[in-house]
C-alpha cells in the first residue's frame, strides 16, 4: 500500500554533474542552488519505506487541472488479456488541454474495440485519469533499450495519418 503522497526525486553527491555545457537555462531548471540535482522521476514510498518509481515529470499528461501520469495507464492497458503492449500519450483537446490517447497492440486474431479498451480503464481509475482516445498500430516504437518513442507517437497521431507504425 502507497502512502497518499508522490514525490520528485532530489540527488547530491561527488558523482552527479556540475550542471549542462554553455546551457545555463538547463542547467538552473536542473540544478538547485546547494548543488541538488532534480531527476524529473516521480516516486512515492509504500509504508514499509520503499521507494517506486513511477514515472517522469515530463511525460505528465495535463487533462484540465490533473496530472495523469502515462506509465499508470499502460500498466493497466497491458494487463487486459487482448493487449500485447500499449502506450499512452498526450492528445491536445481545446476544452481539458490534453487527454489521454492509448496507442495498442493487439493480440493476433484479437476483435477488442477502442469502446471496450476505455471501458475496462475507466472501471480501474478516477474519472480525470480515463482514457479518451484509442488507435490500434501494429508495434509500439522503441529505442533499444525498450523506452517508448512518444515523440513519434505524438507525431503521428497529429498527422491523422491512418498509416500504421
Amino acid at each position: 500500500m502507497r502512502l497518499p503522497i508522490s514525490l520528485t526525486i532530489f540527488i547530491r553527491g561527488p558523482m552527479i554533474m556540475k550542471g549542462y555545457v554553455r546551457d545555463k537555462e538547463a542547467t538552473a531548471a536542473t540544478m538547485e542552488s546547494e548543488g541538488w540535482l532534480k531527476t524529473g522521476d516521480l516516486c512515492y514510498f509504500d509504508y514499509d519505506g520503499f521507494l517506486f518509481i513511477v514515472d517522469r515529470l515530463k511525460e505528465l499528461i495535463k487533462y484540465k487541472a490533473y496530472q495523469v501520469p502515462p506509465a499508470e495507464l499502460e500498466r493497466y492497458l497491458q494487463s487486459i488479456p487482448d493487449v500485447v503492449d500499449a502506450a499512452v500519450i498526450p492528445y491536445p483537446d481545446e476544452e481539458a488541454g490534453q487527454i489521454p490517447m492509448a496507442y495498442v497492440v493487439r493480440k493476433p486474431g484479437s476483435k477488442i474495440c477502442e469502446a471496450q479498451i476505455m471501458e475496462i480503464i475507466a472501471k480501474q481509475v478516477s474519472p480525470y485519469k480515463k482514457i479518451r482516445k484509442v488507435a490500434f498500430i501494429n508495434a509500439i516504437p522503441k529505442t533499444p533499450a525498450g523506452k517508448i518513442l512518444r515523440r513519434e507517437l505524438v507525431k503521428h497521431a497529429l498527422s491523422g495519418a491512418s498509416s500504421k507504425l
